[in-house]
Formats: C-alpha cells, sequence, structure tokens
C-alpha cells in the first residue's frame, strides 16, 4: 500500500532548521526518507517512496541499469559518481543537475517533515553520487510546502493516494496531458500511484496530482468508505417479536462524490460541470 499523505503543512521550524544553523554534514535518517547534509545544505534525499535518480533516469532511457549501478561501484571513497556519468559521455552535466534537483524536491515531499524522535544522525557520512547542486533547508522547505498545497487543493479525491488505481472506461472527457494518458495506459488496478512512480521513473508527487485530478473529472475510481452495519433496534431478537416490525427500513445514504465547488482549480470545475452534464443526458 501506498504513504497516506498529510494534508498539513510542514512546520516552520525543527530538528532540520537547527542543523542548517549548525551547518552540519552528515546523514539525517527519518521514516520515511535520509537526507544528505553538507555544511547544513542538503544536497542528496533518498526516499523509500519517491523513485530517486537512478529509476528515473533508466526509465527514461538515459542510461542502462548496469550503468547506475557501475557508477556507485566506482565512486569509492571519492564519492564523485555523479561527475563519473558525465565523464562516461551518459548525461551532460545540465541533464544531471536537472534530473538531480527534480528527484531531491520529489523525495523532499515525502520524507519531510521530520520528527526528532524518528530520525537520527551520522555525522560526516555521505552519498556515494556526490554533490551535484545543494539546497538550502529554507528552499526545500519552501518549495516541499507549496507542492503541499497544490495537493490539498485536490484533497476531496485523496482517497486514491494508496489504493491500486483502476481507470473508467469509456474515457469521457479525454485526460488533458500526455502523463495523464501514460497513466491510464499503465494503470491496471493492482499498482498504487507510488508504484506506477516508480515503474514509469517519474515523479511520485505529480503522479499523485495527475491521479487526483483523474479521478476529479471521472477517470479515475474514487474508493467509497465502508457501508456500516445496521444498527439492530432495541428488543428485535425477542422471542415473539414481529419480524415485520423488528426489520430495520432505514435508509442507507451513500456520501455524494465530491462537488466541482470543492476545488480551486476553474479546469477541474469545468470538467466535472461537462461529466454532469453528459451523465444526465445519456
Amino acid at each position: 500500500m501506498g504513504l497516506p499523505i498529510s494534508p498539513h503543512p510542514p512546520a516552520p521550524a525543527g530538528l532540520l532548521d537547527r542543523y542548517a544553523a549548525e551547518r552540519v554534514t552528515g546523514t539525517l535518517s527519518g521514516p520515511h526518507g535520509c537526507l544528505y547534509l553538507l555544511d547544513g545544505a542538503v544536497y542528496c534525499i533518498e526516499s523509500t517512496t519517491a523513485p530517486g535518480l537512478g529509476p528515473r533516469l533508466t526509465a527514461s532511457g538515459k542510461l542502462p541499469p548496469e550503468g547506475w549501478q557501475y557508477a556507485a561501484e566506482t565512486a569509492g571513497p571519492q564519492q564523485d559518481g555523479g561527475q563519473f556519468l558525465v565523464s562516461r559521455g551518459w548525461l551532460s552535466q545540465g541533464e544531471l543537475e536537472i534530473c538531480h534537483l527534480a528527484a531531491l524536491l520529489d523525495a523532499a515531499f515525502f520524507a519531510l517533515p521530520l520528527a526528532p524522535e524518528t530520525t537520527s544522525f551520522t555525522p560526516g557520512a555521505g552519498h556515494w553520487l556526490g554533490v551535484i547542486r545543494p539546497v538550502s533547508v529554507l528552499a526545500l522547505q519552501q518549495a516541499t510546502a507549496r507542492r503541499r498545497l497544490l495537493l490539498d487543493r485536490l484533497h476531496p479525491w485523496a482517497a486514491v493516494d494508496s489504493v491500486p488505481v483502476v481507470p473508467v472506461r469509456p474515457r469521457i472527457p479525454a485526460p488533458a496531458t500526455s502523463r495523464q494518458r501514460r497513466l491510464l495506459d499503465h494503470a491496471d488496478g493492482r499498482h498504487t500511484p507510488q508504484e506506477l512512480a516508480r515503474a514509469l521513473g517519474q515523479s511520485a508527487f505529480g503522479t499523485l496530482l495527475d491521479i487526483r485530478r483523474l479521478a476529479a473529472v471521472g477517470l479515475v475510481h474514487v474508493p467509497r468508505a465502508p457501508t456500516p452495519l445496521p444498527r439492530r433496534r432495541p428488543g428485535a431478537c425477542l422471542d415473539g417479536a414481529d419480524p415485520v416490525a423488528a426489520e430495520d427500513t432505514t435508509a442507507t445514504w451513500q456520501l455524494p462524490a465530491p462537488d466541482a465547488l470543492d476545488t480551486a482549480d476553474p479546469d477541474i470545475a469545468l470538467l466535472v460541470r461537462l461529466r454532469t452534464a453528459l451523465e444526465e443526458n445519456l
């Protein structure tokens, strides 16, 4: 199952802020990822949920799978695996920096915030990939907060975050982006958004965002909350009781699908209204 997404933004201050102020170097391990710091700045994050740089490069065809493993083995104590990839001609310096930053921001969304009681720090430890482009703690937290706000605009469809993605067919209306079409093409009802992101080598956050948008316009099934069992009326099982009178005929109401007014995104609101109009005329 996927990792549930909290609707609350990270705390404005905490353990990571203190390490940034003290300009520490080492690794900070939490329940959902490991952050690598150099002089208080974050230069790499390994997440248990988001696909890292290696899966992104191999899934896109930029790098053969054995190339990533070879780079990790060759980096050695110098920890210059990133520069090794460039020197072999697999990536340009610009491609390395862009892909690495995208992977780092994606992993930060799931690894933050960090609670002091669930973390451990190893001073001086580093990552074999090396320092490509460090990001300040403040910039990392701000980027994560902006992404969390984007996801919160689609919070009524958060039920699809951690369940297998089940596409609705036929597709009316059609997905708006090629990435959304690709997601639906690979959704088989068995893989969660995080698993699809890893298989496709793309952003786990972007995948969550797309799946919620697809659910909002009716292209992905939204799981319903389990229907509670009917409550027995007092005395219904007593001997001689009238079974017709004892039967609970109280209507069971289902929660309606999230309304278009639950989102501030005008594109999604329009698509939801179009879908509703189509359904009413079928």
